[in-house]
């Protein structure tokens, strides 16, 4: 199976996964009528929209190149994103709303123990789902798929938290702690989706990798780069699953382009055979006319 249908495939079943727990959790809702457990529901139908947009992005950003997107599509998974984030702060000012009558007027729940027990049920299933998505997205580099385990993962959060604050609510008797446990509910989305939307922001505008991956890629570049001289105007950046590297590569004057062009294959193999989806541009310059641009200090190579 390609990596393109692997990723695909699990965005499908995402759906699938979104529909039968909230499903679940609006059963629990309803048995209840905690205003919890509506927030709780509540932010599964949004993962249920965003598990939707989600595979949408992945078929669009597995798209080959073509005339009109010459670097490919992979950004098309920031877009989803984006889209979960603006969702996940739309979901959590209707908790809000509901929060705000629970608390004119706080209500004994219905049915506590077997609304609890459905939901309890619905988080367990959304944990093991949540742990599968972002395992492969990070494997697969697929920011739609970590967004989404995410996004899931956060809802699990927001269950077990919500079931323990019932839990106390049932056996103490103080019914507030319904609409109080819906307000945290929110907040923690508001926070969810900030930090969602932040990240996939980053990516559109071009985020270069972070310190751990650039000096692992300075580390391949200077291991295979005999006959050169030095390297500058390192610069990278991602967009989705998809690495951009461009540099300078400083060479004697005198060499043939020939020879320059075997050290470019061989740096350029070496990159491909460590960093999955890169993509590499390599400007060779000859070392009397190498110039190095304001602010920045050249690498020699050992």
């Amino acid at each position: 199976m390609t990596s393109k249908q692997k990723i695909a495939r699990l965005a499908f079943w995402s759906i699938s996964v979104a529909f039968v727990v909230t499903a679940l959790k609006l059963l629990a809702w309803r048995m209840t009528g905690s205003v919890a457990l509506y927030s709780d529901a509540l932010e599964s139908i949004a993962n249920v929209v965003t598990a939707m947009a989600a595979y949408w992005a992945i078929l669009v950003s597995h798209t080959p190149a073509d005339d009109d997107h010459p670097f490919g599509h992979h950004k098309a998974e920031y877009f989803s994103a984006v889209l979960e984030g603006v969702l996940i702060v739309v979901a959590a000012l209707l908790i809000v709303a509901k929060v705000w009558q629970s608390l004119r007027n706080p209500i004994a729940l219905d049915e506590p123990w077997p609304g609890l027990a459905v939901n309890t049920g619905a988080a367990v299933i959304n944990a093991i789902w949540a742990w599968i998505l972002i395992r492969n997205g990070r494997a697969q580099k697929s920011p739609a798929l970590v967004a989404d385990g995410q996004h899931v993962m956060t809802d699990v959060v927001t269950s077990a938290g919500v079931l323990v604050g019932l839990v106390a609510s049932v056996v103490t008797g103080w019914h507030l702690l319904d609409p109080l446990l819906a307000l945290l509910v929110a907040l923690n989305i508001l926070y969810q989706g900030w930090k969602v939307t932040g990240e996939s922001l980053s990516g559109l505008m071009d985020r270069a990798v972070d310190l751990h991956e650039n000096m692992r890629i300075r580390d391949i570049i200077s291991a295979n780069s005999k006959g050169a001289i030095e390297v500058h105007d390192l610069k990278t950046r991602t967009a989705g699953r998809a690495t951009f590297i461009e540099f300078h590569l400083i060479v004697d004057g005198d060499m043939p382009v020939r020879e320059s062009h075997v050290i470019c294959d061989r740096i350029e193999d070496a990159l491909k055979a460590e960093i999955p989806s890169v993509r590499i541009t390599i400007h060779v310059e000859p070392d009397d006319e190498a110039k190095l641009p304001p602010g920045t200090a050249a690498v020699p190579f050992a």
